[in-house]
């Protein structure tokens, strides 16, 4: 989906939550956009400011909570960063494949994976929580 697309589908998105995706929340998310791959709030920042001039960090960090609440993106913790979610509309789990030669990013729908270590987790009296999952490898690309 191209960027016009997705932003269409995010304006859309927001509407069915009840939720406004404000002029800030518009901009952080192109800024998301403008990204290849894993983006870090300090790069979202640093752009911000670059557009805006000042932008304090907690101004980011509130609008990338709310993109990631609304479904457009999500956070990866163990990259410490965010990605554009493919599936907008969708509530999902995701399973985020990461390239670590070149950094590329391509999201699968988790929950096939999921289901068979939910079976194996509860099999052991263990509930895991709503996530999304990484992995880490070569893209095809890379591995040429």
């Amino acid at each position: 989906m191209d960027k016009a697309g997705f932003m269409a589908a995010a304006d859309l998105q927001c509407q069915k939550q009840g939720v406004k995706l404000t002029a800030l929340r518009r901009q952080v998310l192109e800024l998301v956009l403008a990204h290849e791959g894993v983006v870090k709030a300090y790069q979202v920042l640093a752009d911000l400011q670059r557009e805006r001039g000042i932008a304090a960090p907690p101004t980011v960090y509130r609008a990338l909570d709310f993109l990631v609440e609304a479904g457009l993106l999500h956070k990866v913790d163990a990259l410490n960063g965010y990605i554009v979610c493919s599936h907008v509309g969708c509530c999902h789990e995701g399973l985020i494949l990461v390239c670590t030669a070149c950094g590329s990013v391509n999201e699968l729908e988790a929950a096939p994976a999921l289901d068979t270590l939910r079976q194996q987790a509860a099999a052991q009296g263990f509930a895991i929580a709503q996530q999304n999952l990484l992995l880490t490898g070569l893209c095809q690309a890379c591995r040429v």
